[in-house]
């Protein structure tokens, strides 16, 4: 039995960080040690766990930036994430830990077999509109 804060979100959250860093620690390796890493990464709370925290402590060659909060049209990874979720996890069963890594996996290895192309469709001036937006809010809250 789990205890009363446990959550199977939580266990996806800490599955998708570690596969973030293990990715980040291969491009480390294949990228010269003087330079920096940026990683871009969206506002969501397990990069901001201290166990993230700490590690990107440890590796300072590592500089983690947050999108914007609540400009998931900025970040494709949703999109790819949004495939993830309603082709292989929703409506599943895994009866432990290892099940939903081994179905993420199987389901990461599968796409990137027939890898397609993301083309935005959204019009510009629709996209500007809202980054036009989102300054005006940014303003708002920064004079208030």
């Amino acid at each position: 039995m789990h205890p009363e804060s446990y959550s199977p979100a939580r266990e996806v959250e800490a599955v998708f960080v570690v596969r973030v860093f293990v990715v980040a620690r291969k491009v480390a390796v294949q990228t010269e040690a003087h330079h920096d890493l940026h990683l871009v990464v969206d506002n969501y709370a397990a990069h901001k766990h201290p166990k993230v925290k700490a590690w990107l402590k440890r590796h300072p060659r590592f500089h983690i930036h947050f999108t914007p909060t609540s400009s998931s049209w900025l970040n494709l990874v949703e999109h790819w994430f949004r495939e993830l979720t309603n082709k292989r996890i929703r409506r599943s069963v895994f009866r432990n830990l290892d099940e939903l890594v081994n179905a993420i996996t199987n389901f990461i290895d599968a796409h990137n077999e027939d890898p397609q192309r993301f083309i935005w469709t959204a019009p510009v001036q629709r996209i500007l509109d809202k980054i036009e937006q989102a300054r005006k809010n940014l303003d708002k809250i920064q004079s208030a």
